[in-house]
């Protein structure tokens, strides 16, 4: 072998891999899937979740002590009594001092018990939105999946009635020149063809329109070569039709996200209820509190004879005038004890329980009450009507899907019909016994009922998808 021999394989293993991720198609799965991982909308939802969980972190600190520490510097620059002389001078004097205080709550009225309860519900909560925003994106993607199909089929439709007309203007053409059908009915066949193609413009750019919303609700960043697989058939695989509305109904009370969502707010909103009546109780902290200080001035550390003044007279004898004195001392200072020493013999501590009795606060705590109780009346209702909106759509989706069913086979024979009719309307024109408008007429009807037959299989493949995921059957299986 020469060298390098291998570079073309290479290359031709390269382009191989280009062709096939250009010609991917997509499937239903991989489109929901690859919306509910990069849909922008579902990653707001899911940050919504991780501030409950930090929500009920606050909500297990309140357990905990409170602990905070102090500590502060000062300067007192100005007029300042000396601790030696008692004389008041301009001087600059510092200070020292740093404390720890720790609180902890004994009894709150179970406030917080029921904040962490309810934190865990908002935690649930938000859990149960977030797979409500996953199941209105895979409806939506089935949604826009079926549209692009439906698109699809019709631009099938529309260059195979164009094929149709070019062979017919072809067999016209014969049919003039042999003087068996008049030329104007050659204008109205490429009066027709002119037609198809306008169609054939519409239909394309209502599939790409249809390949774009898909593409934005998946998130792509290109969408040129982006397509989806054409296998979808118009049947009912899970043989859904074939549960009664209220087997329906009820197994969807049991699974419906929305339901829980607002069972889960009525248990919030009781708990927010609970917490608003536990500040009418009183409360009970404990609390211990330490503190030290460190000064920076000088300090008397004894005292000798004054020399200079060695006595002063304090008074006088009564009757002899004898004059009493004292001696006189001066104060003899030294610098500042160490700052650790001065630390710990001036530390103090103080510790206790302090109880709070809620006796009046403008109505407050009372009001606070009543708004818990009216959110929980409001919650009550909401879950009420969740119930019999979910009973509603139920049984509307099921007549919906049993009448979109009718109305798919009800085309189909309609289509049959209108192909036989266009099928004996051809052979009459083929033979100069019809003109072109008529036979215009009958492939215009054809074309209408084969459209017909598209929209009712398309309307019928999602509503169907509707009822089965009222009953529970997910879009994708995971």
């Amino acid at each position: 072998m020469k060298k390098n021999s291998w570079i073309p394989l290479v290359f031709l293993l390269a382009f191989s891999l280009m062709s096939s991720a250009q010609d991917k198609k997509w499937t239903l799965e991989e489109c929901v899937k690859y919306a509910i991982d990069h849909n922008i909308t579902i990653k707001q939802t899911a940050l919504d979740s991780e501030n409950a969980l930090i929500d009920k972190k606050d909500a297990f600190g309140n357990f905990l002590p409170s602990v905070n520490a102090s500590a502060s510097h000062s300067w007192n620059i100005g007029l300042n009594q000396d601790i030696t002389t008692g004389l008041l001078q301009n001087k600059t004097t510092q200070f020292t001092s740093a404390g720890a205080t720790v609180g902890v709550d004994i009894y709150k009225g179970l406030q917080n018990q029921n904040t962490l309860r309810r934190a865990k519900l908002s935690i649930i909560a938000a859990q149960y939105q977030l797979t409500k925003m996953q199941e209105d994106i895979a409806l939506n993607v089935a949604n826009a999946f079926l549209q692009v199909l439906f698109n699809k089929e019709n631009l099938k439709v529309q260059n195979f009635q164009k094929e149709i007309n070019e062979k017919q203007l072809s067999r016209s053409q014969e049919l003039v020149n042999a003087g068996t059908i008049p030329r104007g009915d050659l204008f109205d066949i490429k009066a027709t063809l002119a037609s198809d193609s306008q169609k054939i413009i519409a239909a394309e750019n209502a599939l790409l329109i249809s390949k774009l919303s898909l593409a934005q609700l998946l998130q792509l960043d290109s969408f040129d070569n982006f397509d989806v697989v054409d296998d979808t058939m118009a049947k009912d695989v899970n043989n859904i039709l074939a549960q009664e509305p209220t087997a329906i109904y009820n197994k969807a009370k049991e699974g419906r996200t929305s339901l829980k969502i607002a069972q889960t707010n009525l248990e919030i909103a009781e708990k927010n209820v609970a917490i608003a009546k536990g500040k009418l109780q009183p409360t009970l902290q404990g609390f211990y509190n330490f503190n030290s200080r460190v000064a920076y001035a000088d300090r008397v550390v004894g005292v000798v004879p004054n020399t200079a003044n060695p006595t002063s007279a304090i008074g006088f004898v009564e009757g002899t005038n004898q004059v009493v004195s004292q001696p006189n001392f001066s104060a003899v200072t030294g610098k500042p004890d160490a700052f650790f020493d001065q630390f710990s013999n001036n530390k103090g501590q103080t510790f206790g329980a302090q109880l709070s009795i809620p006796v009046f606060n403008g109505f407050s705590a009372r009001n606070n009450i009543e708004r818990s109780k009216v959110s929980l009346e409001k919650s009550k209702i909401a879950l009420e009507q969740q119930n019999l909106d979910l009973q509603r759509n139920v049984y509307t989706a099921f007549t919906d899907a049993k009448g979109a069913l009718k109305a798919h086979e009800s085309a189909i024979v309609a289509l049959e019909a209108r192909q036989q009719s266009y099928n004996y309307a051809k052979d009459r024109f083929d033979v100069g016994l019809m003109n072109s408008f008529d036979l215009n007429q009958a492939q215009t009807l054809l074309s209408s009922a084969q459209s017909e037959v598209l929209r009712s299989k398309y309307d019928y493949i999602f509503k169907i998808k509707i009822l089965e995921f009222y009953f529970g059957i997910p879009i994708i299986k995971n």
